[in-house]
């Protein structure tokens, strides 16, 4: 069960990209039939797959063919994706030695994720959709610098695209809740999409 503060992290975050947006104006291209960001795994916190999993609940009792059809991708993903896992394949945990992480970068890079639906190009659970999904795309500073998907933002000066960063989550609320949420809850590690929907 999701944490009461997850739904106050996600207007957080859903304000943040509505803001960038109307700074970005045209060099911000995301739309809904892009799926730039859901093709390559990448790794998920615990309250990702919480929240996803709860997704795929709430879509269960309104669509179950729909929500079906994930499960049936997530679990074809799986399969696909377990030899050369860098971590446990039965249960989805990724190894967090830093071996596995070089392994990892380079690991499934074309793989989609189960929750689009290949026929429309949307997200499946997107008001679910984990923290990674909700900031790319605009600029978003790590410790590499700041970064923008490949599809935005041509023409746009540094300065330009400076201007428009999208501040994710200054006070911290993602970690905190986290934290108390892998206590609470006992399972701890990262994973990825497919594994957290194929459950």
């Amino acid at each position: 069960m999701l944490p009461a503060g997850d739904s106050q992290l996600v207007q957080i975050l859903d304000d943040a990209l509505s803001d960038t947006a109307r700074r970005s104006g045209n060099w911000l291209v995301c739309k809904p039939g892009c799926t730039q960001c859901c093709v390559g795994v990448f790794a998920i916190h615990q309250l990702d797959v919480a929240r996803l999993q709860e997704g795929l609940h709430l879509l269960n009792k309104k669509d179950p063919k729909r929500s079906q059809l994930i499960r049936e991708r997530a679990r074809e993903s799986v399969a696909r994706l377990a030899d050369g896992f860098p971590g446990d394949p039965l249960t989805g945990l990724l190894d967090p030695s830093e071996e596995a992480e070089a392994r990892f970068e380079d690991f499934a890079n074309d793989e989609p994720c189960p929750a689009l639906d290949p026929t429309t190009g949307l997200c499946d659970l997107y008001q679910s959709r984990p923290v990674t999904c909700r900031v790319f795309g605009p600029p978003v500073r790590s410790e590499q610098g700041l970064g923008v998907c490949e599809l935005c933002y041509h023409g746009a000066t540094e300065e330009q695209i400076a201007a428009c960063e999208m501040p994710v989550d200054p006070d911290g609320l993602e970690a905190r809740l986290l934290a108390d949420f892998e206590q609470s809850s006992g399972t701890t590690g990262r994973t990825l999409v497919a594994f957290a929907l194929a459950r």
